[in-house]
């Protein structure tokens, strides 16, 4: 018997004989929804209130089940902003209960009650932070506007990539490194407007789940973090209209009942506009003939057929175009880009302890380039698409025990840089093939309740990704037909993680995981920008290996008002992608022929207090850690990485003075980007080189900045169904010019014949203010 045959085993075992002598049990099992729409909650707290190890949480689809001894008993239900619900039940049969929960009524004094209020210190996994909408919209607005992605990259242990670019590193990966999924489908670019908006409509999301790391076996595919989002299912009890008019952005989105209490369907769009706006003031300027827009929509559509089937259609389609044209030059440049994803799911309910969720899952992303001069025309054009199902199993045998195990296959479909030029009657393409490639993976793991102050949650992930035809080896000259394997590479990845109650106010807890990454991020950028391109392992590129070990102390305080954290991590990675020192783009070639690979490591503390009751609410999260490659193409020695960043923090505020004022502010500071500097000029040959000195061992300024907001909910004279407000958000605040990247310049002394170099620090962002007006209808 082979080993990962053995692990399997002894896995199946350990779950089978836990429970396999237990008492006789009843079940109870339902769905937690939302009192007023209808939402399912995920995450909701379903309880014994005389012995809380005895229950359960409710997943993705607000399905919980919990089986107990027959006896009496009283139970609670809560979750974030909801009035807990208590009853007493006689459980003497198996028995259905749906909860139907009501939002929290905010007094003088503003609650935010939390799923379970201690879930900060009971909770399993460390290293994860569950945002709804609500709570996202707690903290001041950008732009108008919440936003997903940038309140993520205030949290300790997550840094934003910079100004000017979409990505964000968490505990020293890249930005590749992220699984980011919107309703199951990846999304392989999460930014607009390089970076100033994310792709995640607030209005149509309902609830956000960020992993740093120390991911559940059902995750797989990346080393670093998952960002896991799900999007709103619709009101099926009455209809809403929610919307904003602002001076950089609109939204507005649709929702209600297509058959009451069965049915509902939601639509959400956003588009800007501030380009349109300025384009009188530029008209004499060199930004004539510039525009930048993006828009996005979501859809999403359910249907409850029984007690025990729902099916959900849900998609995303959003693009940025830029367009930039030069009449006098004869010049123009035009740079759309954009993802699209579509699910499909099934919810059946076998039993009431086997829950079964089946996807069908297509997401695309794209970018392409196309500029003129003259006679001279170029074009490239880049993507990735996948086709994939999957199907993952929730088993609750024993309120000691939540099972899931499951299956998912994918189908990659891998578009290089191909280009084109065209110099009048000379054309010349690079005529690069695409890549195709099998993803196929099966997991199971369970979280164990061994005592009531101790619980593991133990999994093992098995991957099976191979490169597949139609492709010709460029080693061997050998052709392999349409999926025909290529390149196979299979990986086994446990998972591990523990709490171990101290009291009834703190816990320590403890993970471990190794994980694959298949397919990488491809730049000589510092951070995802539209014109990255992904490639999959092959039998030229290797697979990315990650370790990673944590550890954490978690304490509330006044009665949960205050929660608290200490992590630590320390993560290992092997196989990293890069470029040699010399490295020049060269587009007749694949990009992956200049390859090196190093290795690299992370490690740091994260400090986290947040205060989550009164008039003011608000987090402090500090990050102090340090990120290094190394490489032997590079000197064989570590070095900083471009995001490797000694010193992040973070102070979110929000104070609410009463029903109608509420001012907030966001304050970050971080050390400054390595980057390689300039060390001479010399001329060689007629022309003048630059020197560089070691790899990344010069840092621009430190990163600081204030965004500051005031909201103003008017009360509604004429009718309760209506309710609007307005916000004035101030980005930078105290107009700080923050490096967005080192320019150089070479300067000749005509008298002395000497040349030098002159470092010019280039910031993009000035203070930059927002006044958006906010509405809600509903019948």
């Amino acid at each position: 018997m082979t080993h990962s045959k053995k692990l399997l085993l002894i896995f199946g075992l350990v779950i089978v004989a836990s429970t396999a002598f237990a008492q006789k049990t009843f079940t109870l099992s339902g769905y937690i929804k939302d009192e007023m729409t209808g939402e399912s909650l995920i995450g909701a707290s379903f309880y014994n209130a005389d012995n809380p190890v005895q229950g359960t949480s409710t997943n993705a689809y607000g399905f919980y089940s919990l089986s107990l001894p027959p006896g009496k008993y009283s139970f609670v239900c809560s979750y974030l902003g909801y009035q807990n619900q208590e009853m007493t039940l006689t459980l003497d049969e198996d028995k259905v209960l749906n909860i139907n929960l009501e939002e929290g009524v905010q007094l003088e004094e503003v609650v935010v009650k939390s799923e379970k209020e201690d879930k900060n210190v009971h909770g399993t996994q460390m290293g994860t932070v569950k945002l709804t909408t609500e709570r996202i919209k707690s903290i001041p607005a950008f732009m108008g506007e919440v936003d997903v992605l940038k309140t993520i990259q205030l949290l300790p242990g997550v840094m934003s990539a910079g100004e000017g670019s979409a990505g964000f590193y968490v505990r020293g990966g890249g930005p590749d490194q992220n699984l980011v999924l919107l309703d199951e489908a990846v999304v392989y670019n999460s930014g607009h407007m390089l970076g100033f908006f994310s792709v995640f409509n607030a209005d149509a999301i309902k609830n956000t789940t960020l992993i740093k790391g120390n991911m559940p076996a059902k995750y797989g595919g990346r080393l670093s973090s998952v960002v896991d989002i799900q999007m709103k299912d619709g009101n099926n009890k009455d209809y809403e209209v929610t919307g904003g008019i602002g001076t950089v952005s609109s939204r507005l989105t649709v929702e209600g009942p297509i058959q009451k209490g069965v049915s509902s369907f939601i639509f959400s769009g956003r588009r800007t506009y501030l380009f349109d706006l300025i384009q009188p003031f530029v008209k004499k300027t060199d930004f004539a003939g510039t525009n930048y827009y993006f828009y996005d929509f979501n859809a999403k559509l359910n249907y409850q057929f029984s007690d025990k089937d729902h099916l959900y259609a849900s998609g995303y389609f959003g693009r940025d175009v830029l367009r930039y044209t030069n009449v006098a030059r004869d010049f123009g440049v035009k740079l759309p880009y954009g993802n699209a994803t579509a699910t499909l799911r099934w919810n059946h309910l076998f039993t009431d302890k086997l829950f079964v969720n089946t996807s069908l899952i297509y997401n695309d992303y794209d970018f392409s380039v196309t500029g003129s001069q003259d006679k001279f025309v170029f074009n490239v054009y880049s993507g990735v698409r996948d086709w994939g199902g999957k199907v993952d199993f929730d088993w609750f045998p024993h309120y000691r025990h939540h099972v899931q195990f499951g299956t998912k296959y994918t189908w990659h479909r891998f578009l290089p840089n191909v280009a084109g030029v065209t110099d009048g009657e000379d054309t010349f393409t690079n005529d690069l093939k695409p890549k195709y490639a099998h993803d196929a993976s099966v997991y199971v793991s369970d979280q164990i309740k061994v005592t009531g102050d101790w619980t593991i949650d133990v999994g093992l992930r098995g991957n099976y990704y191979a490169q597949a035809g139609p492709y010709t080896s460029p080693h061997t000259g050998k052709t392999y037909k349409n999926g025909e394997v290529v390149k196979p590479f299979t990986h086994l990845e446990p998972r591990l993680s523990t709490k171990i109650g101290l009291n009834d106010a703190s816990s320590i807890k403890f993970g471990a995981v190794y994980n694959m990454q298949y397919m990488h991020l491809v730049s000589t950028s510092n951070g995802s920008l539209p014109a990255d391109v992904w490639v999959t392992s092959s039998e030229t590129v290797t697979p990315q290996r990650g370790g990673q070990l944590s550890l954490g102390y978690f304490r509330n305080f006044k009665e949960n008002t205050f929660e608290a954290s200490l992590e630590t991590y320390y993560k290992y990675m092997w196989n990293q992608i890069d470029y040699p020192e010399d490295y020049t783009d060269n587009p007749a070639q694949e990009v992956e022929t200049d390859f090196i690979y190093g290795e690299g490591r992370s490690y740091g503390a994260e400090f986290f207090v947040r205060k989550n009751k009164g008039k003011w609410t608000g987090w402090i999260g500090y990050t102090l850690s340090k990120t290094e490659r190394i490489f032997d193409d590079v000197k064989g020695v570590f070095f900083p990485t471009t995001y490797d960043r000694r010193h992040d923090l973070s102070v979110v505020s929000t104070y609410s003075f009463n029903e109608k004022w509420e001012i907030g502010g966001v304050f970050i500071y971080g050390t400054g980007r390595a980057y390689t500097p300039v060390k001479s000029l010399f001329f060689n040959d007629n022309k003048f080189f630059l020197e560089y000195g070691l790899r990344n061992s010069a840092r621009i300024d430190p990163y600081h900045r204030l965004d500051l907001s005031v909201t103003f909910k008017p009360k509604s004279k004429s009718t309760k169904r209506f309710k609007s407000s307005w916000n004035l958000s101030v980005y930078n605040t105290y107009n700080r010019f923050n490096p967005f990247f080192i320019s150089y310049d070479t300067e000749t002394d005509i008298n002395s014949g000497t040349s030098s170099v002159k470092a010019y620090k280039v910031s993009i962002f000035p203070i930059i203010p927002a006044i958006t007006w906010n509405f809600k209808w509903k019948s």
